[in-house]
C-alpha cells in the first residue's frame, strides 16, 4: 500500500495494536467461525492452514526499494535494497495485519559460471604465491521484478504470515556491492526490518520518492534460509535490530574463515576445489553494471586481494570483521539452528560455534540435526511452533522442549531424536594413544603408550583420502584402529587431535580423519568418515601467525576436529588415519614432502557418550 509520510508513524502503532488484539481473539482455533474477518488459527501450539488465505491469485504483491544506512559503491547515495512481498488480501480487505517470514539472498538474480577455470588453481606448493586467477564472464541478471521469488510462499502465507523477499546489496535490482560477510549484509536486512517496523523508508522504485509503508506488518519478523541464505538472518540478528524475534539458519555460513581456511591451512569447501571468497564475489556480483568497475576495484581487489591472505591462511582482521561469532553482543533473535554432521561445505563447526555461544548468552535456541549432506531445513512442525511462538506469541511451550534434535543413522530426515542437550549430557572425552605400526594399521588404544617411536608418511596428493582409508598398507598415511566393536559407540560433540610432527619442508598440509572400518566403497553417507580436519603446523604456535617450519624440527599443535553425533555399529573399528595433502580440501604440492610423526606425542581425544567405560566394554579382545 502506498501512503503518505504524513500517516506512516501512527499506521504502524495502530498495525501492532490491532494485531495483539486479533492474535488473542483467534487462540482457541475457531476465529473464523466466530467473527466476519478472516485471522489466523492455532492449534496445538501452531498456525494451521486458513482456507482464506490458501489461495495464491488472491495474494496481494508489493514491490519496493528499502532505504539503508550505508553507501557500499561510492556513489554518495543511501544503498537501496530491492524487495517484494507475499501477502493475504485480507491485509488489503480486512485491514488484517500479520507477522512476517523474511527471506534474503545473493542468488535471486543468477550467478556466474562455476568452471573449474575460474577458481584459483591448487596445483602449487605451500607458501608460494598463488598462480593468477582468471575473472568471469558478467553475470546476465534474471528478471526479478516484481516478484523476486516465490520461495517460502506456500508454505507460510496460507498460515497468516506475510513472506517478504530481498536481495542482497551489490545483486539483482538491489543497489550497492556485494561484500561477503562484512557489514552491508547484515544491514542491509536490518533496513528492511526497520521498513516492515515502520522506521525506515520504502519507495516505488530505486531512484525514486513516492513512499510504501507496511502498514498491514506487525512488526514482528523471522527470517530462514539455507546456506547463503541462511547465513543472512544471522548477521541481521547480530545488529540486534528491534522486530527481529526469531530465526532458523540452516547449514549457516558463520565464518569466512573456517568457511576457506582451516587453523592456518587454505582448504577448500567441499566440491569447490580452488573456491575462495574472491571466486564467491564474482559468483553473485549481478547487481548494477553501472557500478560493477568501482565495486570490483574497491571490494574485490584492493581489500579481498589485499587481505584473504592465500599465500599463508593466517587468521587477520580481513576475516575477524567476516566472523560472526565477535557479533553476537547485540543478538536478542530466539535461534533454532539446523545443519548436517556430514556436510563437507558449510561444515557442522558453523552452527555449533554459534549454538554454544548464543546458548551461553541465555538467548532461547535449539539445535536440529541430520546425518545427510549440504541443507536440509527442520521439519515442518519444529519450524511452525518456533515462528508461531515467537512471531504471533502463542505460549506453547516451545522454550521448555527438547534443546537438541537429531536425526539417527537410517532414520527419516524429518524424524529426529530428541536429546536434552547437545553435545549429549553423557558424552565425556576419552583420549587415545597410537601403537606403531600405521603404515599398515596401527592400534588405537586407551591404555598408556610409551616408546613407541616415530612412523614417517610420504605426502601424495594424487591419491585421495578414501583409497588411503581402504588399503591395508601404504606409506602414504598413518592409520591406527580401534579392536573391532562388540557393542556400538555413541559420539557426541567435537573431537580433538594432538600431535608432534616434522616436516622434510618448511610447510606441510596436515590432514586428520576418523573413520568407521572396514572402508565400504559406495556405502551410504554414514559409513566411512566420522569426522575429519585439516591445519597448518606452522600455525602451532598462533593462528595469526605462521613461522616456517625447521625441516627436520618436532612442533606440537592441538586443534579441534569437525563436530559430530554418531552411533558408530557393532562390527566396526574406529580409525584414526593420519596424512598430508587432501586431494578434495587442501592445497596440491608435488608429492614428496615427508611427515614424520611422533607416536607417544600424538593423541586422539573423543567424545564418547558413557566415556571410558562405554568405550572398554564396546571393544572385543
Amino acid at each position: 500500500m502506498i501512503m503518505s509520510k504524513k500517516f506512516a508513524c501512527c499506521a504502524f502503532v495502530f498495525s501492532a495494536l490491532f494485531a495483539f488484539a486479533q492474535v488473542a481473539f483467534a487462540q482457541d482455533g475457531n476465529a473464523e467461525k466466530s467473527t466476519s474477518k478472516t485471522l489466523p488459527i492455532f492449534k496445538d501450539g501452531e498456525a494451521q492452514i486458513v482456507e482464506g488465505f490458501k489461495d495464491a491469485k488472491d495474494w496481494i504483491r508489493d514491490e519496493l526499494w528499502v532505504e539503508t544506512e550505508f553507501d557500499s559503491d561510492g556513489d554518495k547515495k543511501k544503498d537501496r535494497v530491492h524487495v517484494s512481498v507475499a501477502r493475504q488480501k485480507q491485509t488489503e480487505t480486512e485491514g488484517l495485519k500479520v507477522p512476517v517470514i523474511l527471506v534474503s539472498s545473493p542468488y535471486f538474480a543468477g550467478v556466474s559460471s562455476s568452471a573449474s577455470e575460474y577458481f584459483w588453481n591448487p596445483r602449487h606448493e605451500l607458501n608460494s604465491e598463488p598462480p593468477e586467477r582468471t575473472n568471469p564472464p558478467t553475470i546476465v541478471p534474471r528478471k526479478t521484478s516484481p516478484v523476486i521469488s516465490n520461495s517460502h510462499e506456500r508454505a507460510w502465507v496460507p498460515l497468516g504470515f506475510a513472506v517478504v523477499h530481498s536481495e542482497a546489496p551489490g545483486t539483482g535490482l538491489s543497489t550497492g556491492c556485494p561484500t561477503i560477510g562484512d557489514d552491508p549484509e547484515a544491514l542491509a536486512p536490518k533496513a528492511v526490518i526497520d521498513w516492515l517496523c515502520g522506521r525506515a523508508k520504502g519507495f516505488t522504485s530505486v531512484d525514486g520518492d513516492e513512499i510504501v509503508v507496511a502498514d498491514w506488518s506487525t512488526g514482528k519478523v523471522g527470517m530462514t534460509g539455507t546456506s547463503y541464505n541462511g547465513t543472512i538472518p544471522l548477521a541481521a540478528a547480530t545488529t540486534g535490530v528491534e522486530g527481529l524475534e526469531a530465526i532458523i539458519p540452516i547449514a549457516p555460513n558463520t565464518s569466512y574463515y573456517h568457511y576457506y581456511r582451516s587453523h592456518g591451512l587454505v582448504r577448500h569447501p567441499g566440491g569447490y576445489m580452488g573456491e575462495d571468497i574472491d571466486v564467491l564475489y564474482d559468483f553473485v556480483h549481478s547487481g548494477n553494471p553501472d557500478r560493477r568497475d568501482y565495486c570490483d576495484c574497491e571490494v574485490r581487489d584492493k581489500e579481498m586481494l589485499g587481505g584473504f591472505d592465500r599465500k599463508n591462511g593466517d587468521y587477520n582482521d580481513f576475516w575477524k570483521k567476516r566472523d560472526y561469532i565477535h557479533r553476537l553482543g547485540p543478538l536478542k533473535a530466539a535461534t533454532l539452528m539446523a545443519h548436517a554432521f556430514n556436510d563437507w561445505n558449510v561444515m557442522p563447526e558453523h552452527s555449533v560455534r554459534i549454538y554454544e555461544a548464543i546458548k551461553a548468552k541465555g538467548v532461547p535456541c535449539q539445535a536440529y540435526f541430520h546425518q545427510g549432506g549440504h541443507g536440509g531445513e527442520p521439519p515442518k512442525k519444529m519450524m511452525n511452533r518456533w515462528f508461531t511462538r515467537y512471531l504471533f506469541g502463542i505460549e506453547n511451550g516451545v522454550e521448555k522442549d527438547p534443546r537438541s534434535w537429531v536425526v539417527r543413522e537410517g532414520d527419516r530426515r524429518l524424524e529426529p531424536t530428541a536429546y536434552p542437550e547437545y553435545p549429549h549430557p553423557e558424552a565425556k572425552m576419552v583420549t587415545l594413544g597410537l601403537l606403531k605400526g600405521g603404515n599398515a594399521i596401527g592400534r588405537l588404544t586407551n591404555a598408556n603408550t610409551m616408546e613407541q617411536g616415530i612412523e614417517k608418511l610420504t605426502d601424495d596428493v594424487e591419491l585421495p583420502g578414501s583409497q588411503l582409508a581402504a588399503l591395508a598398507k601404504s606409506k602414504n598415511r598413518l592409520l591406527f584402529t580401534t579392536p573391532i566393536l562388540d557393542e556400538p559407540v555413541h559420539l557426541s560433540g567435537t573431537a580433538e587431535i594432538k600431535v608432534k610432527i616434522a616436516s622434510s619442508k618448511p610447510a606441510a598440509n596436515l590432514s586428520v580423519w576418523v573413520v568407521s572400518l572396514p572402508w565400504k566403497k559406495g556405502g551410504k553417507i554414514t559409513d566411512n568418515i566420522i569426522t575429519r580436519g585439516w591445519a597448518d603446523l606452522q600455525n602451532h604456535k598462533s593462528l595469526t601467525e605462521s613461522k616456517p617450519l625447521i625441516p627436520g624440527e618436532f612442533y606440537e599443535m592441538t586443534f579441534d576436529l569437525q563436530p559430530d553425533d554418531q552411533v558408530i555399529p557393532a562390527g566396526q573399528q574406529i580409525g584414526l588415519m593420519i596424512f598430508s595433502s587432501d586431494r578434495d580440501f587442501t592445497l596440491w604440492p608435488k608429492p614428496g614432502t615427508e611427515l614424520s610423526v611422533d607416536l607417544d606425542g600424538t593423541k586422539l581425544m573423543l567424545p564418547i557418550v558413557g566415556g571410558k567405560n562405554q568405550l572398554e566394554a564396546s571393544e572385543s579382545r
